[in-house]
């Protein structure tokens, strides 16, 4: 497990997501490791068209959020970890805490970093946590990243 080589950070472009990254590349600098810095797009939800009229480009609209996610990740990586960092990013669709762990397996890391927001109540039951799952499904060591959400 130790040295961590390679470190995956998830993002929601959140601020608490944003210490989360800091803390990544402070991490990955410490240990000369790899960092990728990933967003998982959503599904896009389809409804059916019965009428046969399509206005609605879904491919271009799933381009265009891919695009702005890369661009997005760019941006968080430039300012939140150290230029001497050995980082990529990555963008991935599907659903979020399935989506890190898979990625985590194929690319052999060593520690998911990502950062929780500390939902509680009803947004909690009604969203879930993506943290939470990943927790309990990922095969590697997992770090957490607590903000409070009045600290928002």
């Amino acid at each position: 497990m130790l040295p961590f080589k390679k470190i995956l950070c998830p993002t929601d472009f959140s601020e608490p997501a944003c210490r989360a990254i800091a803390a990544a590349g402070e991490l990955a600098e410490a240990f000369s490791a790899e960092l990728i810095l990933m967003h998982v797009v959503g599904a896009i939800p389809v409804l059916d068209n019965p009428s046969g009229i399509s206005g609605f480009d879904l491919v271009a609209y799933r381009q265009e959020l891919t695009a702005s996610a890369e661009a997005s990740l760019k941006e968080r990586l430039k300012r939140n970890v150290p230029g001497s960092v050995n980082a990529r990013i990555l963008v991935t669709h599907g659903e979020a805490a399935h989506e890190i762990v898979r990625v985590a397996s194929e690319e052999g890391v060593d520690l998911i970093v990502l950062a929780t927001h500390g939902a509680a109540g009803w947004r909690r039951r009604i969203f879930g946590s993506v943290t939470e799952k990943v927790v309990r499904i990922a095969r590697c060591p997992v770090l957490t990243i607590y903000c409070c959400p009045e600290d928002d």
